[in-house]
C-alpha cells in the first residue's frame, strides 16, 4: 500500500462482543515510522450511528442467521503529505480489517457549500422524478464537482443523470445547465451508506451566488438522507429527466430539504472553513430564500477583505442536534432529522470534508437543555478539539448563547450554560475563541439575548442576530 494523505481509512469491524482495540505501524518512503491506535466498534453491539455498512444477515456453521451487523469506517492520522510505503496491522484477534487506504489531501479543490445529512426519512415517493436543488456558493472557481452522499441508507440510489448552472430565479437558470458525468459516465448508483463525486468540470462558478444542481432519479425513491432545514426553497419535477432544462416550467412541486447532495467543490482556492453546529448554524428562524444564515454572512465578510484567506465556508448546522446524543437512532427509516451526535458525525462531517483547514465548534445549548450537565459537555467538546487538532486542524469554539425565557432555559440550564462558556474561554483546550455569548446577550439581564436579536422565541437570533454573530468573528482567528 503507498500514497500520501492525511489519514489511515480502515473498513473494520470486531467480533469480541465489545469494541475491539490495538495498534499498528506506519512505515514511509523516507525510513521513518508513526504508530497508531485503531479501535474498531463490535459488528453486533456497535453503534448504529457511525456504520457504514449494514450486512443484513449472519453465516454461521448452522446456518444463516437474520441478524443484521456492521461494519464500521474508522480514520487513523498519519503524518501529513508523506509517501506511505508499507503498514503493519494491529496483532488482535478479535479485530478484522476488510479493507483500507490512505485517505488523499484534497489538493487543488476547496468547498464553496455543502450541507450535513441529519436522518433518513419518508420521501415522495420519487419515481423518474428530476430534483432541482438551489445551493448558495461561497467561494468561486474555474471547475466544479458535486458529491452525493447515501448516508445511513440500507439500499442504494440510483441517479440517472445530473446537471450543474448558475440561477437566474425559482427554478430557471441562466443559460442550459451543463452535464457532469460520473467516472465517464452519464449517471451513477450510489451504494448503501457510500458517497459518489462527479467528475471534474471545466465550469465557472462565481462566489455568493445561487447554483442549480438538477439531477434524476429513474427509480423509485421512498426514503432518502436528507438535510431537512434548507431554509431555500427547491423545486421536484413532473415525470421525467428534466435536468437539462433551462426553463422552471417542468419544476411544479416546491422542496424545503436537501436530499443526497452533500457538496459543491470548486477548483483551486485556498481551502475550506467548516462550521459545526446545531440550528442556530443552520439558520432556523432567519428569513427563507434570503441567505442570512450567519455562516453565509461570514462568507460574505471573507470575500469583502484580503487579511486571511478567501476560504470556502462550509454549513455543517443540523438543526436539533446535540454534542453527546443522537436524534436520529442511526439505523432505518426514520421522522427524526436531528442528526447523530456531533461526536459520530466529526468524521465526515468536519475531518472529511474537501480541504478542510479551520473548524468551529458552536454546540452545546441542545445538550444543558435536555439535562446534560457542563462537565458532560467539555468532555465532548474536549474530545472533538483532540480529534480535530490529531488531524492538523485549526480548532475554534463559540461559546454558547443565552436562551432565558424558552421553556427548557431554566436558571439551572443557564447555570450549566456558563459553566460550559467558562471552559471555552479559559482552559485554552480550542486555538480560539468567538464569544457569541458576549455579543448576543442582553447586559442588563445576561440569561436573555438582546431583543434586537431574538428572533420571537428566544433561542434563535433572527437575521440581525445571526449577523451580529457573523461580523464578531476575528477574522485573524481563522
Amino acid at each position: 500500500m503507498i500514497g500520501r494523505g492525511d489519514a489511515l481509512a480502515f473498513l473494520t469491524a470486531g467480533t469480541d462482543g465489545t469494541a475491539v482495540t490495538g495498534t499498528g505501524v506506519v512505515s514511509y518512503a523516507d525510513g521513518s515510522s508513526s504508530s497508531y491506535r485503531l479501535t474498531a466498534p463490535d459488528w453486533r453491539t456497535g453503534p448504529l450511528a457511525t456504520k457504514a455498512v449494514a450486512l443484513p444477515h449472519v453465516n454461521t456453521p448452522g446456518g444463516q442467521l437474520t441478524e443484521r451487523t456492521r461494519l464500521y469506517v474508522v480514520t487513523v492520522p498519519i503524518v501529513r503529505g508523506r509517501p506511505v510505503a508499507s503498514m503493519r496491522l494491529p496483532d488482535s484477534p478479535g479485530l478484522h480489517v476488510f479493507s483500507l487506504s490512505v485517505r488523499a489531501i484534497t489538493a487543488d479543490w476547496s468547498g464553496s457549500w455543502a450541507a450535513a445529512t441529519a436522518g433518513y426519512p419518508s420521501v415522495g415517493p420519487w419515481s423518474d422524478r428530476t430534483l432541482r436543488l438551489v445551493v448558495h456558493t461561497s467561494v468561486d472557481g474555474p471547475r466544479v464537482r458535486l458529491r452525493f452522499d447515501n448516508t445511513f441508507a440500507a439500499a442504494p440510489v440510483r441517479i440517472g443523470s445530473a446537471t450543474v448552472g448558475v440561477r437566474e430565479s425559482g427554478a430557471a437558470a441562466r443559460d442550459v445547465p451543463v452535464a457532469v458525468r460520473f467516472q465517464g459516465a452519464a449517471g451513477v448508483e450510489v451504494p448503501a451508506g457510500a458517497q459518489a463525486f462527479s467528475d471534474p468540470l471545466d465550469f465557472e462558478v462565481p462566489a455568493d451566488t445561487d447554483l442549480l444542481v438538477s439531477f434524476h432519479l429513474p427509480g423509485t425513491v421512498a426514503a432518502a438522507p436528507v438535510h431537512r432545514l434548507a431554509q431555500q426553497r427547491s423545486y421536484v419535477s413532473e415525470a421525467g429527466d428534466h435536468t437539462a432544462d433551462g426553463s422552471a416550467t417542468a419544476y411544479t412541486t416546491v422542496l424545503t430539504s436537501r436530499p443526497l447532495l452533500t457538496g459543491v467543490d470548486v477548483g483551486g482556492g485556498p481551502g475550506s472553513l467548516v462550521l459545526l453546529g446545531d440550528s442556530i448554524t443552520d439558520g432556523d428562524r432567519s428569513t427563507v430564500d434570503a441567505d442570512r444564515r450567519w455562516p453565509d454572512v461570514l462568507a460574505t465578510r471573507l470575500l469583502a477583505q484580503d487579511v486571511v484567506p478567501h476560504y470556502g465556508v462550509l454549513n455543517q448546522g443540523i438543526s436539533a442536534n446535540r454534542v453527546l446524543l443522537d436524534r436520529y437512532p442511526g439505523d432505518g427509516v426514520s421522522a427524526d432529522t436531528g442528526g447523530v451526535s456531533a461526536l459520530h458525525r466529526f468524521d465526515r462531517d468536519v475531518l472529511a470534508q474537501t480541504s478542510a483547514r479551520t473548524a468551529v465548534v458552536f454546540q452545546g445549548v441542545n445538550d444543558v437543555r435536555w439535562g446534560a450537565t457542563a462537565d458532560e459537555v467539555i468532555a465532548g467538546l474536549r474530545e472533538i478539539a483532540d480529534r480535530g487538532h490529531a488531524r492538523g486542524l485549526r480548532m475554534l469554539a463559540a461559546t454558547i448563547l443565552p436562551c432565558e425565557g424558552e421553556a427548557r432555559c431554566t436558571a439551572a440550564v443557564d447555570a450549566e450554560r456558563v459553566a460550559v462558556n467558562a471552559w471555552i474561554r479559559d482552559a485554552g483546550v480550542f486555538d480560539g475563541v468567538l464569544d457569541f455569548d458576549g455579543v448576543a446577550r442582553d447586559p442588563d439581564h445576561p440569561a436573555r439575548m438582546l431583543p434586537a436579536y431574538d428572533s420571537g422565541d428566544h433561542l434563535h437570533p433572527g437575521d440581525a442576530g445571526l449577523a451580529a454573530l457573523a461580523d464578531s468573528v476575528d477574522l485573524g482567528l481563522l
